[in-house]
């Protein structure tokens, strides 16, 4: 019995078999009979990256490992003996180390700057709608990337070229993304209206919506982004360029306080306000399909906390998280802008900070004109 599961024990691995009498016997146990009892691993040798187990017994010597595996010593209970097992092992792989993602605010040194409500946005302007009163700024002066917040732009120039929103419009193989290589629910041959390419495009954030777009424009894209970047002129947005229509790329720069003139803007057409902070859509695509659509923004467009009149989000790499909205503030209508947060909700999160800073902030002054009125009565 006892040969038996040695054997299987030999069989797959290097034993060194160690007798309960060989642990208790004395020193003077005559050295012939614990040599017989056991295998001893005398030497690992090192060959480069192979390890190659030598033993002391007939048995032939252990193959050399590869470089995947190595060998690992295990205490095993077989026939009321006590053993130790080497084993071999394979070695997990290593994973690459991925380098944080640096943004172009970062290489600025923008994440540098302190503010007092400790916001993750290294970018920030807040300005009353009415008065463009400036609220609350950082950093609002300094042109970055901006994702797709884009799409706003790129929703004026459509809707402001009267063309028409029934129009039916193919998603092609121009319109996928090789750029960043961004997903998209929109197949190459999906067929949607014009008005659905914009609803989606605002809403959901739709890359190949947004593409359709400027591609069916008049002249092309092309033609599309030089609207763009004229209407952005003509707004007096003097730190701002695009070169596309769906923010995936890196060279589409504005600074918050030009974002903050295009959230004015735009809050002009109630076809913006609308698509921009609805929540569910459905399209067909084709004859025999239909998607639901959702906000790319639901913490805000689902609260009900939250009046909003608009919105966009935007994300890439080089812009970190952004974020664009109108709201209305104890009866005060605010624009927020806030461009390259880290955390995937932490613009969102700064934006309900900011919410809630405002609201103390404009109770205390409401407070201190009573104070002063009540004083000049007395």
């Amino acid at each position: 019995m006892m040969k038996s599961a040695l054997a299987i024990i030999s069989s797959l691995c290097l034993v060194v078999s160690i007798s309960h009498a060989e642990v208790n016997s004395s020193a003077s146990e005559p050295s012939e009979k614990v040599a017989a009892q056991k295998i001893v691993v005398k030497k690992q040798i090192r060959h480069g990256k192979h390890i190659v187990a030598r033993a002391a017994s007939k048995n032939a010597p252990v193959s050399a490992l590869n470089k995947n595996e190595k060998l690992v010593k295990q205490a095993v209970v077989a026939s009321g003996r006590r053993h130790l097992v080497y084993r071999r092992v394979a070695i997990a792989p290593a994973v690459p180390v991925v380098p944080p993602v640096i943004s172009a605010g970062e290489l600025a040194g923008l994440n540098l700057t302190r503010d007092p409500l400790a916001l993750k946005s290294n970018v920030a302007y807040v300005m009353d709608q009415a008065s463009s009163q400036v609220l609350f700024e950082k950093n609002a002066n300094v042109a970055l990337p901006i994702a797709s917040v884009t799409k706003l732009m790129t929703a004026m120039v459509v809707v402001e070229s009267h063309q028409n929103m029934s129009e039916i419009l193919e998603v092609t193989d121009a319109d996928v993304d090789r750029e960043k290589f961004s997903t998209s629910r929109l197949r190459v041959g999906s067929k949607l209206s014009r008005d659905d390419m914009l609803h989606i495009a605002l809403m959901a954030s739709e890359n190949r919506a947004a593409s359709a777009l400027g591609r069916n424009y008049p002249g092309g894209l092309p033609a599309f982004v030089v609207a763009m970047n004229a209407k952005a002129k003509s707004l007096g947005m003097s730190e701002t360029h695009y070169n596309d229509s769906t923010g995936l790329s890196k060279t589409n720069v504005a600074s918050a306080s030009d974002l903050a003139k295009l959230v004015v803007a735009a809050y002009q057409y109630p076809i913006i306000r609308h698509y921009s902070t609805d929540t569910k859509y459905l399209v067909e695509p084709s004859i025999h399909s239909t998607m639901q659509y959702g906000s790319s923004n639901p913490r805000l467009t689902l609260n009900k906390d939250w009046d909003l009149g608009l919105q966009k989000t935007g994300y890439i790499n080089e812009a970190g998280h952004c974020l664009v909205l109108q709201t209305v503030i104890d009866g005060r209508a605010v624009v927020m802008v806030f461009l390259d947060s880290k955390g995937k909700y932490s613009h969102v999160a700064d934006a309900m900070r900011m919410r809630h800073w405002l609201a103390s902030h404009h109770e205390q002054q409401n407070l201190t004109r009573l104070v002063s009125k009540t004083d000049s009565q007395g």
